[in-house]
């Protein structure tokens, strides 16, 4: 899974070098998007605290957060049931 290079809590993103773009995105794509389509809408960028949480309660044992040398923006999420 991919998704944007975030914490679930504010203090953590205030120095992100591009932190203001992230919340605009998520807030006026990414949660109307997801409201539209049923979904729960978590709100300005729900983060990687967030993301753990929601994958082990849908039963993925491990995951694992990466990050790549030529992406500053995103995670990729590795999640396995085992």
């Amino acid at each position: 899974m991919q998704d944007i290079l975030s914490s679930s809590l504010l203090q953590n993103n205030i120095n992100h070098t591009i932190g203001t773009f992230l919340y605009t995105i998520s807030c006026l794509h990414c949660m109307i998007v997801s409201l539209a389509q049923g979904g729960i809408g978590l709100g300005a960028t729900w983060g990687k605290e967030k993301a753990v949480e929601m994958l082990k309660e849908a039963g993925f044992m491990h995951v694992e957060v990466k990050t790549l040398p030529h992406d500053f923006q995103n995670y990729y999420y590795v999640a396995t049931i085992r």
